[in-house]
């Protein structure tokens, strides 16, 4: 599927599964560094590594967000084919990420099987629009093989949900009650069983809005482990689309060394303004060379 198939699809289902959408040489140099982060399937299981007590009893508890103890992860937040993905599904080539995390989850360590759900609630200040240049989309990225048994999301089509109204937001499974106004307990027979599944090869990317109904599954593989990203991109002028405020994170290390190995339109999709932009001056580009000793600040330095 190109990009352009691949944006008619996001557009009338709210979401596009490409598998394989990132290239094994791509991902090598991050996977290479996931123990930094997270307990290897062996090391989980087998109880070897020191950390496995995190991920027990909570569904959450295995989230990592930007930057990662690992600089080539952070790296692969903003791929250049993710920002490529991203531009083309939001139209504009000015992009800003505003979520990334890297999520671990480990076969038995907790009930991994969700309700189906939107996203909004976390994602915006507002609610999911269709409306050109008012569209968020997210992204799963896969690390290692996802097949059914290892929990991949599953992805219900707008076609099925065009008409649901913004709350309630979550559709409980049968026998599950709510006790929220953003919560229906009908058991919503009709979303679960128009799911389809997001199952792919490492290296796969599903790429969703804000508003699409979707829920996590339950990981079934004797000793399974999955690894994988979650990110969130918007045009950079739709301001009510949040979730990460960067600044808040960058006097550590590990953001000093991501800024420093990034090129000028990966530090773009983070906020930083791009060659050109009136801010560029002596002043703060010799600024920047004491905060990022590291960054090449030729990129900002021309003026055309």
């Amino acid at each position: 599927m190109d990009l352009q198939d691949a944006a008619r699809a996001w557009q009338t289902d709210g979401f596009v599964i490409l598998p394989g959408f990132i290239p094994a040489d791509e991902l090598k140099s991050a996977v290479g560094e996931l123990d930094l982060l997270f307990p290897s399937a062996d090391g989980f299981h087998d109880g070897t590594d020191p950390r496995r007590e995190r991920f027990l009893g909570d569904e959450f508890a295995g989230i990592d967000t930007l930057p990662f103890a690992s600089t080539e992860l952070s790296l692969l937040a903003v791929n250049h084919r993710v920002l490529t993905l991203a531009a083309t599904l939001l139209g504009t080539d000015d992009i800003h990420i505003y979520a990334a995390e890297a999520w671990a989850k480990y076969t038995g360590a907790c009930d991994y099987d969700q309700d189906m759900h939107r996203d909004y609630l976390n994602h915006t200040v507002l609610v999911p629009s269709t409306t050109p240049g008012c569209r968020q989309v997210e992204m799963f990225v896969f690390l290692n093989d996802v097949p059914e048994e290892l929990g991949p999301p599953h992805l219900v089509s707008r076609r099925h949900t065009a008409d649901l109204p913004a709350v309630p937001n979550w559709f409980l499974r049968p026998g599950q009650e709510g006790t929220s106004r953003f919560s229906d307990d009908s058991g919503s027979p009709e979303l679960y069983g128009a799911e389809v599944t997001g199952a792919g090869p490492a290296g796969t990317v599903i790429a969703f809005e804000p508003g699409t109904f979707h829920r996590g599954t339950q990981l079934t593989a004797p000793r399974g482990a999955r690894f994988s990203m979650h990110l969130g991109f918007r045009p950079s002028t739709l301001h009510w689309g949040q979730r990460v405020a960067w600044a808040a994170r960058s006097f550590t290390s590990e953001w000093v060394d991501l800024v420093g190995s990034a090129t000028a339109r990966q530090l773009q999709a983070f906020g930083f303004p791009p060659p050109g932009h009136p801010y560029w001056t002596p002043e703060t580009l010799a600024g920047m060379a004491l905060r990022y000793p590291r960054l090449d600040l030729s990129p900002w330095r021309t003026v055309g």
